[in-house]
């Protein structure tokens, strides 16, 4: 029962331990996806630098230190859809 709820809880992503903006999310979903840090940039319509800014974020916050890592975290974690 108990591992109902968590399965639950990690697929609504609802982990209010780890505080993404939006826009951190889109870039991490984007991450999970196989994209690279140009392909991101040019599907949301920002430079390759921001989208290292917020890949930066998104690391610190996630206590990691490779795309490998937060993406893996994220589906764990139930961050991205």
């Amino acid at each position: 029962r108990v591992a109902a709820q968590v399965t639950t809880w990690m697929r609504e992503g609802e982990n209010p331990a780890i505080d993404l903006t939006d826009r951190e999310r889109q870039v991490l979903e984007l991450v999970v996806a196989g994209k690279t840090n140009r392909e991101i940039g040019a599907a949301l319509g920002i430079s390759e630098k921001t989208v290292e800014k917020h890949l930066a974020s998104v690391f610190s916050k996630l206590g990691v230190a490779s795309r490998v890592e937060a993406a893996v975290r994220a589906v764990q974690e139930g961050l991205v859809d």
